[in-house]
C-alpha cells in the first residue's frame, strides 16, 4: 500500500526569507504606540500591582515578628486586628485592583491594535492584483488573517499579564533578597530561577515538533476518515469496508504513538521543573531554618523567604504553556503581517488624477501582455472603441478575448503599448475612478450569500429600494422576484446557488444597470444559458447598450451580428475586422466559424425533431 507523503507548503510568493520574532514585534509595536498614555499607564498599573504582591509577604513576617511578644505585653491585643485586617487586606485589595485598572486600560489598546491590523490587511488584499489572489488558496489565506489577529491579543495578553508581571516580581525579590539577607538567598533564587527557565525553554522548544507531528497525524487521520464516509457509496460498491478501515488505522497508529511522546515529554517537563522548584525551596528553607537557629534571621523572615518562593513558581509551573503559546502566536502574525508585505503589482501612479469620461472612446494601442514571461498572449493588439458604438470581440477559446477586459479594468498592467479612455491612459488615473466608470456582466455571474436586493444594490451602494425595483424592472426579473415568498428578501445562497443561471444573469444586468456605468462588458453574458433564455437576455443587453461604449466578448457569433465591429482574435493576434456582412464576405476565419456555428445549430435542431422510438 502507498502511503501518503506529506506534502509541503507553498513558498512564499514574495520570495522573502522568513521573517524574525524581533521583526514581527517591531511591525507590531506602532500599532499599540498609537495609545501611548495608556500603555505607560497600564505598565505603572502592572509595577503597582507587583509591589503590591510583594508586599504581602513583607507585612506577613511583620505579623509573625509582632505576634512573638508575650501574651502580657501591652500591644498583643492590637496585633492581629490592626496588622492582619489592615496592611494585609489592603495590599491583598491593592494587588486586585492594580490588575484590573491594568486590563482596563490595555482593552483599548489590544481590541484596536487588532481592529486597525485586521482592516488595513483587508484593505491591502483588495489592493493586490488578481495574479496574487489566482495564485492563493483563500481558504489558507482567510485562516492567516484569522489566526493572526488572535495572534495579536494571545501575545500582548501573555506579555503583558504573564511574562512581564513575573519579571517585574522576580526583580522586586532578588532586589529585596540582596538588600535584607546573606547572598546564598540571592544566589539559590537566581540559580533556580535560571535553570528553570532554560529547561522550560529547551524541553519545549524539543517537545513542539511532538505535537505538531501529532496535530498534522491528526489532520491526516481526519481527512481520510471524512474522505471515506463522504465517499459511502463507493466504498460500499466495491466492498472495501476493511481496506478504508485499515487505512484509517494506520493514521490512527502514527497519531498515538505521537500523542504518546508529546505526553512522556511534557511528563519529563513537568518532573523537571517541579525537581527545580523543590531543591531550591529545600535550599531556601535550609537556609533561613539555619539563620533563625545562629539567631540572625526571626520566624517572620522564614515565612517571608518561604512565601516568596511560592509567589514566584505558581506563574512559572505555566511558563512551558506560555512560552509555546507566545511561540506560536508570534508565528501566526508572522503570516498575516507576510501578507502586508506582499507587493502591489498594480498601484496608482504618482498625482494620478480622476478619469474624467466624455463619450467614453476606448483604444487598445500596439498592446502586448503575457500573464508569464515564456508565455505571451497578446500580441500588438491595436484597435479603437468609438464612444456609444459597440465593439465584438470573438475567436477561438484561449485566444486572449477575456483577458482584453482584465487589462481594461487594470487588474494587470499592460506589457507593452496602452489603453487609453478618451485619451487619458489608464495607468495615470485612479484605479478607483477607471472601475467606477466600468460596468461587466459576466460569463459566470457569482452573487453574494445575501438577499436579492443586497446583490442588485451593490452596483451602487447606498441607492434607494426604488431605484433598485427600477434597474430590476429594466433587467426583466422585477415580475420573478415579486412572486418570491421572501421578494426582494430572499437570500440567493452561496455564490447565487439558489438561482438559476438565467435569473443570476439577470441580476448581473440589474446590478450593472443600477451602476449606470459610461462603458459596458459583456464577457460571454449568455454562454451558459440556453437559446431561449439566451434570446430573452440578449434583448435586454441590446437595450442597455445604447448610446454606450460597449464591448462584447462572445463565443457565439449569432450574438454580435448587430455590432458596429467586430474583431477576430487568433492566438493573441487580431487576423480580421470589419462588420458581421463583411467578414461574411472576405470568407476568412470569422466565416468558417461561423459556418460551424449554423451547422451545428443545425444538426441540434434535427435532433430535436426526430421521433422517439
Amino acid at each position: 500500500m502507498r502511503r501518503q507523503s506529506q506534502v509541503p507548503l507553498p513558498p512564499d510568493p514574495s520570495g522573502k526569507p522568513p521573517r524574525s520574532d524581533l521583526a514581527t514585534l517591531k511591525t507590531l509595536m506602532p500599532y499599540l504606540w498609537v495609545y501611548k498614555w495608556r500603555v505607560l499607564a497600564a505598565l505603572v498599573a502592572l509595577v503597582g500591582a507587583k509591589l503590591a504582591n510583594v508586599g504581602v509577604p513583607v507585612v506577613l513576617k511583620k505579623l509573625v515578628d509582632d505576634m512573638t511578644v508575650s501574651p502580657d505585653h501591652p500591644h498583643a491585643l492590637l496585633v492581629l486586628p490592626v496588622g492582619a485586617l489592615v496592611a494585609y487586606g489592603l495590599l491583598r485589595l491593592s494587588t486586585t485592583v492594580f490588575t484590573e485598572l491594568r486590563e482596563f486600560l490595555f482593552a483599548r489598546v489590544t481590541q484596536r491594535a487588532v481592529r486597525t491590523i485586521a482592516l488595513k490587511v483587508f484593505r491591502h488584499l483588495h489592493s493586490l492584483s488578481l495574479r496574487f489572489h489566482l495564485n492563493r488558496q483563500t481558504g489558507g489565506m482567510t485562516r492567516d488573517i484569522e489566526r493572526g489577529t488572535r495572534g495579536v491579543g494571545s501575545l500582548i495578553s501573555y506579555t503583558l499579564f504573564n511574562i512581564l508581571p513575573t519579571l517585574v516580581e522576580i526583580s522586586l525579590v532578588l532586589g529585596y533578597l540582596v538588600t535584607h539577607y546573606d547572598i546564598w538567598f540571592t544566589a539559590i533564587t537566581f540559580a533556580a530561577l535560571a535553570s528553570y527557565i532554560t529547561f522550560t525553554v529547551i524541553v519545549t522548544d524539543w517537545r513542539t515538533h511532538f505535537r505538531r507531528t501529532m496535530n498534522d497525524l491528526d489532520s491526516k487521520a481526519n481527512t481520510k476518515a471524512i474522505d471515506s464516509l463522504i465517499n459511502y457509496e463507493t466504498v460500499k460498491y466495491f466492498g472495501n469496508e476493511d481496506y478504508e478501515a485499515k487505512r484509517y488505522d494506520e493514521g490512527l497508529q502514527r497519531y498515538e504513538a505521537a500523542a504518546v511522546k508529546s505526553q512522556t515529554s511534557l511528563s519529563f517537563l513537568n518532573t523537571g521543573q517541579s525537581l527545580i522548584i523543590a531543591t531550591a525551596v529545600t535550599l531556601i528553607l535550609w537556609r533561613a531554618t539555619q539563620g533563625v537557629i545562629d539567631g540572625k534571621m526571626t520566624l517572620g523572615d522564614l515565612v517571608l523567604v518561604n512565601a516568596f518562593m511560592i509567589q514566584l513558581y505558581i506563574p512559572l509551573n505555566f511558563l512551558g504553556v506560555i512560552y509555546r503559546e507566545i511561540k506560536q502566536s508570534l508565528a501566526d502574525m508572522e503570516r498575516l503581517f507576510g501578507l502586508l508585505d506582499q507587493n502591489r503589482e498594480v498601484d496608482d501612479a504618482p498625482g494620478a488624477k480622476p478619469l474624467a469620461t466624455h463619450g467614453a472612446q476606448v483604444h487598445f494601442s500596439h498592446v502586448d501582455f503575457s500573464y508569464e514571461a515564456k508565455r505571451q498572449i497578446l500580441f500588438d493588439v491595436d484597435f479603437t472603441i468609438a464612444a456609444g458604438t459597440t465593439t465584438a470581440v470573438v475567436g477561438h477559446s484561449g485566444s486572449g478575448k477575456s483577458t482584453l477586459s482584465r487589462l481594461l479594468y487594470r487588474f494587470y498592467e499592460v506589457g507593452s503599448g496602452a489603453i487609453t479612455i478618451d485619451g487619458q491612459d489608464i495607468r495615470s488615473v485612479t484605479q478607483h475612478s477607471l472601475r467606477d466608470a466600468i460596468g461587466i456582466v459576466p460569463q459566470d455571474t457569482v452573487l453574494f450569500n445575501d438577499t436579492i436586493e443586497y446583490n442588485i444594490g451593490y452596483g451602487k451602494p447606498g441607492a434607494t429600494k426604488d431605484d433598485i425595483v427600477a434597474a430590476a424592472r429594466a433587467a426583466s426579473i422585477h415580475d420573478f422576484i415579486v412572486t418570491l415568498p421572501d421578494g426582494y428578501a430572499t437570500v440567493v445562497g452561496e455564490r447565487g446557488l439558489k438561482l438559476s443561471g438565467g435569473e443570476k444573469q439577470r441580476v448581473a444586468i440589474a446590478r450593472t444597470l443600477l451602476k449606470n456605468p459610461a462603458i459596458l462588458i459583456f464577457d460571454e453574458a449568455t454562454s451558459a444559458l440556453d437559446s431561449k433564455a439566451e434570446q430573452a437576455i440578449q434583448a435586454q443587453l441590446k437595450d442597455i447598450a445604447k448610446n454606450r461604449t460597449t464591448m462584447v466578448i462572445a463565443h457565439r457569433l449569432s450574438t454580435v451580428v448587430e455590432a458596429q465591429q467586430i474583431i477576430v482574435l487568433d492566438h493573441g493576434r487580431i487576423v480580421e475586422r470589419g462588420t458581421h456582412h463583411a467578414l461574411l464576405a472576405a470568407d476568412g476565419l470569422y466565416a468558417q466559424m461561423w459556418a460551424r456555428q449554423q451547422a451545428h445549430k443545425d444538426d441540434e435542431a434535427e435532433e430535436v425533431s426526430l421521433p422517439m422510438a
